[in-house]
Order: structure tokens, then sequence, then C-alpha cells
């Protein structure tokens, strides 16, 4: 019934079948792969970074792609920043960079300043992008590469119960409901991805950034010409933190929480107010939210199913950063497909799917996900420990370190001695930040008491 679906489905769609091969004594050997009779076919839903990076790396290693985007005009509300090693390794164009931030101004809850990029070379900056534009280039090139791109949106995933069987998707495009059989799925769908639900891949535990894109006045958009600004503070986020990043003709404006969602729009309030003098005259010409994925899902891998980008959950804490990681997790995985399918002409398995994508996706950031989960945890907890991060972000060592890790996607390898410093520095600096913190809360008790 399976094989009859799958033909009746697409009539040019082959079931994997076992390669059998005759020894001398005509016995009947099952090969150890199971070779598909056309080319493996692989869906991917989400046209995002991360999706349109795996449909590039499937259809140029010679497997049959559909890569499924329902909104293609819209983009993900983003802060648009990507990492200087993202412009080579992905072969992105200058020309889509909006505005190269090359200062980072970082604001503590008592607004002590501190400017962040004293160790930048010269070739070095941040650079700004809107997300429209750089998925609309990223999904146009999966397309030139082979992929057969489609402006759908996905209904239903039917899972089959035996590994002969394809996977159905059920998808709606130009108002009319359609059926494709595949032998695979790379779920790129975000944080609220229906292929994860369909997989029963777990939940994970979210934060909501909101944002409001701000047109300035020439003379202030002037100021945020190479800047980019964090601030930090219960008042903007009780765990997170809130910014303000220069667009093409614009500034975004936003903030993020998991622990206070439903006071999501105090929190914005708060960060327009702390920024008042530098965007009064702006209007906000859009207005965006959309969920963040805290940690990887439980399940990233089922079956024939891999997920990527937030739907795996690959977005990292206390900067909230994902588009590398997400465009870095779709080649990755499409790589891993091509590769254990021999280039299409093998049927692949979960095994293959973990040993060559998750495997050496663990290997390579397991590490850095966890280094910033701890940085997080640390320093965003409270008030006091806000104050001592951007204490410790005035050192120029600590600037380095952090830069070249950031710009480069590697944990950046230091002086042991400079290193022991920035230890003691840091334990230092929360000692005295606590201390100070009840200092100030004590006195700020004793003026309440006595209104």
């Amino acid at each position: 019934m399976a094989a009859q679906t799958y033909f009746h489905l697409h009539s040019l769609r082959c079931l994997p079948v076992p390669l059998k091969i005759q020894n001398p004594q005509n016995q009947t050997h099952r090969f150890k792969r199971n070779p598909v009779v056309c080319k493996l076919r692989v869906a991917v839903i989400g046209g995002g970074p991360a999706g349109s990076s795996a449909a590039e790396a499937l259809a140029t290693g010679g497997i049959e792609t559909f890569l499924f985007e329902r909104s293609p005009a819209t983009a993900k509300p983003c802060g648009g920043a990507i990492p200087l090693c993202m412009l080579d390794e992905f072969s992105i164009p200058l020309n889509l960079i909006d505005r190269r931030v090359t200062q980072m101004r970082i604001v503590s809850p008592s607004n002590l300043v501190v400017d962040f990029g004293k160790t930048l070379k010269p070739h070095e900056f941040i650079a700004m992008l809107r997300r429209e534009v750089l998925d609309s280039f990223l999904r146009q090139r999966a397309e030139s590469s082979g992929a057969n791109l489609l402006k759908a949106l996905v209904t239903n995933l039917v899972v089959p119960t035996s590994s002969l069987e394809p996977y159905v998707i059920h998808y709606t495009m130009d108002n009319c409901q359609h059926q494709l059989a595949v032998d695979a799925i790379i779920g790129a769908d975000g944080a609220n991805s229906r292929v994860a639900k369909s997989i029963k891949a777990g939940n994970y535990t979210t934060a909501i950034a909101f944002q409001e894109r701000i047109k300035l006045p020439e003379d202030k958009m002037g100021y945020y010409e190479n800047l980019a600004e964090m601030y930090i503070g219960n008042d903007v986020s009780p765990d997170f933190y809130a910014w303000v990043f220069p667009k093409c003709d614009h500034v975004a404006v936003g903030t993020g929480t998991v622990c206070s969602k439903s006071n999501i729009k105090s929190l914005q309030h708060a960060i327009r107010a702390r920024v008042k003098p530098k965007i009064e005259g702006g209007k906000v010409i859009k207005v965006e939210a959309h969920p963040i994925p805290e940690h990887p899902r439980p399940v990233r891998v089922r079956g024939r199913v891999a997920l990527v980008g937030d739907a795996a959950g690959y977005v990292t804490k206390c900067s909230g950063e994902g588009i590398y990681f997400a465009a870095k997790s779709g080649r990755i995985c499409g790589e891993a497909i091509v590769k254990a399918s021999e280039g299409g002409e093998s049927m692949i398995n979960e095994d293959d799917l973990k040993r060559e994508y998750l495997r050496k996706w663990d290997d390579k950031y397991f590490t850095t996900f966890k280094f910033l989960d701890v940085l997080q945890k640390v320093f965003y907890g409270n008030n006091a420990a806000r104050e001592a991060l951007v204490e410790l972000c005035g050192d120029e060592y600590v600037q380095r370190m952090t830069f070249d890790s950031y710009l480069y996607k590697k944990l950046a390898s230091g002086n042991r001695w400079e290193d022991a410093k920035m230890v003691m520095n840091t334990i230092s600096s929360l000692v005295r930040c606590n201390i100070m913190g009840r200092e100030v809360e004590a006195s700020a008790q004793k003026i309440l008491s006595r209104v």
C-alpha cells in the first residue's frame, strides 16, 4: 500500500530497493547500503539561512532538492548581525551589508558606559544586514544551484512506519492542495517548527524578542553610522539585554526575555525611555516579535529527518546569536546527506545523520554553546552582576578575546597569565559590584522609608 501511494503521488519517483549481488555459489546477499533507483529526494522546510544553506549543499552535491518557503517576501525579526568569517565562508556579497559596525557601546544599569571595539583591526567589523535581503540572496543561490524553490505552506507531514516508505508532505501552493513524497527531510522552519512536532522532537524553553524599526532624522542616524548599543538592567530585561542596532536607513530598537514574556511591551517601553534623546523624532516603520530557542531540542534527528537552525535550538546564550549557526548547521547537514548517500545514489538512515551531522556539529560547537550558557547565568542574573560585566568589558584583553571569538567563531586562545588575571578581575568585579549593589539597595530602602 505504501509503495502504491508513493507511485500514485509521483509516478517518476522510485522506491529504494536493496541491492543484490551474486557470489560464486549463487547465493544472494544484501549489500550493506540501500541504493535508490533514481536520485535521493530531500525536502527542506524553511527558506531562511539554515534551510537555504542546506538546500544549496544538497543540490550542489547531486541530490534532488525541494526548498519550501511560505513567505519569501517577509523575514524573521532579527538584529541582523553576522560575524566577519561568515562573509568569506558563505560568499556573502559586500553590497548586502547595511552597516559596518566598528564600535559596540555597552551601558550598565547605572548608565556606566564602556566602548567595546578598541582592539579591532582596520579590516575588522561586525556586518549588519536586513534579514529580508540576506534570506532572499541565499534562497536564490540555492535555486541557482539546482534546488526547486516552492512558495508554499507545509500543512502536514506524514511520517512512514517503515524504512522503505517515503515521507509525504502536504502543502498549499497557489490556493491548491498538493502532496510530495520524499526520502528525507531537513526541518529549518524555526522555533515553532512543524517538522519538529511531526517527529516528536520534544519541546524547549524559548525567549521572546521584540523590536521596533525606527526611521530616524538624518542627524540622529549619523550617530549610529558605525555604532551598535547594548543596554542591560532589570528595567529593560530581567535575564537578557536590550539593543539599538543600525540598519540601512533606520535602527532596530528591541529587547528580549525568557522569564518575563508577559511584560515584553513594558520592557520595550523601558529601552525606548533609556535611548529617548537619541531616537527622538523617529518614526516607527515596523514592529516585530519572534521566539528564540534557549537550548537545543531533546531530539534533533529521528529517522530520516534532521533539524537545523532555530528548529534545532542553535541560538547562543548571552548574545542571542543565531544567523551564522543556522547557516552553518544547514550546510553541515546538507553535506552530511550528500556524503552518506554517496551523492544521492544510496538511501540514508538515522545512524548516518547522527554520525555525519550531529557528531560533527557537537564536536565543533558544544563547548562554545556551554561556555556562553555559563556566562549568561553568571552575568545576567541581577544588576550587580551586570555592573561587573560592563566593568570587565573595559579591559582591552577581554575585548580582544571576545571579538576574536565572535568574529571568527572559535574560542580564542589567549595568554595564560592574562587569562589568570581576567579570572581574578572577574571575581573581584563580581564581589565589588555585589557589595555596591547591596549598599545602593539599602540606601534606596532608607529613602523610601522616609517618604
